[in-house]
């Protein structure tokens, strides 16, 4: 398919790596995931197409067996935790939370314990222990419980911070959430993703891809769709899986 002119900051950055013969790690995230939606069943047949692994953020309670069934089906395919039901309990003026002070700790860490097992149940291998905290907010004091639970990594947005959890995040989000709430614009995400490299060249790192399939509009999925076409003809980059950044497992 013809580039657009927009992709030229990314392929320019794609070209310095090639330049030092060193690949860019690059993986998806998308989240919302609860049924098998023709919205969904879009972003995988997609990924599927361009041999992209997806990482579906799922919200336990409400996880279906249409999606487990398509799951089922797609190796390329795993499940991290998404909170527990996606419910809002921040106070009128802040932010919205699932994951905040507002209730008690073991309220919130039990409901954490048992969207991990709910996944594990009906996923098997392809549940992660990581958890993706809805609106990508948590209280800090709830972050070194997460390990007793069985999570082994966070993946909020945004650069990582060292702290009690490792952290696996996304560093750009293809959604303007304060403006049209579809698609950013192609030349604005084209050269997001190329800063991120070039930081990631740097400080090392991965580039983590946010998406949220029950919003796309015809911007977003032209943009995954060109995105997904440069990077699958460039040496310099590879899409992994969410599981190959995991943290080794401590010897018992």
């Amino acid at each position: 398919m013809p580039l657009p002119s927009a992709a030229d900051p990314l392929l320019r950055e794609l070209d310095r790596w090639h330049a030092r013969r060193a690949v860019a790690p690059l993986w998806l995230r998308d989240d919302d995931a609860v049924a098998a939606t023709p919205a969904l069943e879009r972003m995988v047949d997609l990924t599927v197409r361009y041999a992209v692994p997806l990482t579906l953020a799922v919200i336990p309670a409400h996880e279906e067996e249409s999606l487990r069934n398509l799951v089922a089906g797609e190796a390329h395919v795993a499940v991290a935790v998404h909170g527990w039901d996606h419910a809002n309990h921040a106070s009128d003026g802040v932010k919205k939370q699932e994951l905040g002070p507002e209730r008690p700790a073991g309220l919130v860490l039990d409901s954490l314990g048992a969207g991990l097992e709910r996944l594990r149940a009906h996923y098997g291998a392809r549940a992660l222990p990581v958890l993706v905290p809805p609106w990508n907010r948590i209280d800090a004091a709830l972050l070194p419980s997460l390990a007793a639970l069985g999570f082994q990594a966070l993946s909020v947005y945004g650069d990582e911070t060292a702290g009690p959890m490792p952290l696996i995040n996304t560093h750009v989000d293809l959604i303007d959430w304060h403006g049209t709430r579809g698609g950013r614009p192609q030349e604005v995400l084209f050269s997001d993703i190329a800063m991120r490299l070039a930081r990631m060249a740097e400080k090392g790192g991965s580039m983590g891809l946010l998406t949220h399939h029950l919003v796309h509009d015809t911007a977003a999925w032209s943009f995954l769709e060109t995105l997904f076409a440069v990077t699958s003809a460039h040496p310099a980059c590879r899409w992994q899986t969410l599981a190959d950044f995991l943290p080794p497992r401590a010897s018992a």
